[in-house]
């Protein structure tokens, strides 16, 4: 059933997309626009600079964008993206040494942010009902003194113009002005929701090798910062990523909170020998970079609750980091903004009309869909100390949980290895398809949690870990098939 004449959604990349899928289905017209030029291929714009850092395409938002868009999946892997499951084709590096590698439940699929934008683009472009309009930028809401959005002010081409809207979404991400223009049209101020762990990330393109060394079975490459309290290089406390990409490339990418990060090739270069282990470095030697240094520092997490409004406005909605941004580190993001999209279909399907209701009840389900990965987001910023924000800890709490949090985060780790069901809810957790706190409530992890930990007592592993970081990462399949073979 349709809706109403007109919807327009303000933004063009991945949230504004996966939101004008959701519109057009009850919409005679969606429009999306977007400030930027978008370009034909994947190629980089001004108005993603983070599209040049790796990017998580999460289950969750896997599967929520192909319920948008059918076919995305494929479409993407048909461009170039790679079907992978990390457990086995990534080495990855844990607070005590390279992990074995071990079937598991969870396979993901690896590209670039702009290869799935441009995916995305050509499956908006099938919409008959759909258009992009580009170079346009958005002046302000029109709005009623009965508290509903009608419309739009935007500049393009050097003309104002006005466009009436049953329907807006804001996916303008996290610089939205949104919140400045209901305020000026007499809603209150909305309450924010911050947390800046001071997190800095640095990425350089590279290509991958013809011929690679016979040890690189891996295709993704991780290593997790030191847990040691000694003496060591600063880099031991990045995060750092070798992240496979579309067309034999990959992006490494390295990240702290709280400290300086190489801002040149060579500081790049040097940092890179520094880490935790040789092979991170000797991987960049061997391939050929394509581009500059690129660092971000805008990654604080902030959530604005309009839920929170008692009155919110009628024939307005929110996706993306308009309402939530994330610490990147946690690949949130396209997940969250994909699963908002679905879930304004969702309600869209089962509306009668547009009325204050329908945007009351749409806030309220996304406030329970945005608090799981917010309350992963704050399980780990909120115990370090360069945090700053609303919901930064006292200095006791906080310590408390930087004592609790990387112990807590490597049980469950080793368990995984070794328990199939914690490694089936950990993964759903990763995926932003369970919380966390649904996970260790459930009897069965706790109990796989409790085997893991006697095992460790007694000594009696069923998967080894610890492999030394120095040596190169261990290429058996510890998986119980592979062993009894």
């Amino acid at each position: 059933m349709k809706l109403g004449k007109s919807a327009v959604v303000l933004g063009g990349s991945v949230a504004g997309l996966c939101a004008a899928g959701a519109l057009s289905p009850y919409f005679d017209q969606v429009l999306v626009l977007e400030r930027d030029e978008l370009p034909e291929e994947a190629e980089h714009r001004r108005g993603v600079p983070q599209s040049k850092h790796p990017h998580f395409l999460l289950n969750s938002g896997r599967r929520a964008i192909t319920a948008l868009f059918p076919g995305f999946e494929d479409a993407l892997v048909a461009a170039g993206g790679l079907h992978l499951m990390p457990s086995m084709d990534a080495a990855y590096l844990d607070r005590e040494g390279w992990s074995a590698r071990k079937r598991s439940a969870m396979t993901m699929v690896y590209s670039s942010r702009i290869l799935i934008e441009r995916v995305l683009r050509d499956k908006v472009r099938e919409l008959s009902n759909v258009d992009i309009r580009e170079r346009v930028t958005v002046r302000g809401l029109t709005t009623t003194g009965a508290g509903a959005v009608t419309g739009i002010e935007i500049a393009g081409a050097g003309d104002e113009e006005q466009l009436d809207a049953d329907f807006v979404v804001d996916a303008m991400g996290r610089g939205s002005p949104v919140a400045n223009w209901l305020v000026a049209a007499g809603w209150p101020e909305p309450e924010v929701r911050t947390l800046d762990a001071k997190v800095t990330y640095t990425s350089r393109w590279y290509e991958l090798p013809a011929h690679r060394p016979a040890s690189w079975w891996w295709q993704h490459l991780v290593l997790m910062p030191t847990q040691d309290r000694g003496r060591h290089p600063a880099e031991h406390e990045f995060l750092v990523n070798f992240f496979p990409i579309e067309g034999d490339r990959v992006i490494a990418c390295m990240g702290s909170w709280g400290l300086e990060m190489p801002r040149t090739t060579d500081a790049f270069v040097e940092s890179a020998r520094k880490t935790r282990t040789p092979l991170f470095a000797a991987a960049m030697d061997r391939c050929t970079p394509t581009s500059e240094v690129h660092l971000t520092r805008s990654t604080g997490n902030r959530w604005r609750r309009y839920d929170r409004w008692a009155n919110p406005p009628r024939g307005l909605a929110f996706v993306g980091d308009s309402i939530c941004a994330f610490n990147p580190f946690y690949a949130q993001g396209i997940s969250s903004a994909s699963g908002s999209a679905l879930l304004l279909r969702d309600h869209l399907a089962r509306a009668a009309s547009l009325d204050a209701g329908f945007c009351a009840r749409f806030l309220a389900a996304q406030r329970d869909l945005l608090k799981v990965p917010w309350t992963l987001a704050m399980a780990r910023d909120r115990g370090y100390e360069c945090a700053e924000g609303t919901e930064r800890l006292s200095e006791r709490k906080r310590r408390l949980l930087a004592a609790v949090s990387a112990p807590a985060f490597s049980l469950i780790v080793g368990a995984a290895r070794e328990e199939d069901v914690v490694d089936e809810h950990f993964a759903k957790v990763f995926n932003l398809d369970e919380s966390l706190g649904d996970m260790m409530r459930n009897p069965r992890v706790l109990a796989g949690l409790a085997r893991y930990c006697v095992r460790s007592v007694l000594g009696r592993h069923r998967v080894p870990f610890g492999f030394d970081p120095q040596a190169e990462p261990p290429a058996t399949d510890y998986s119980p098939a592979a062993a009894a073979g």
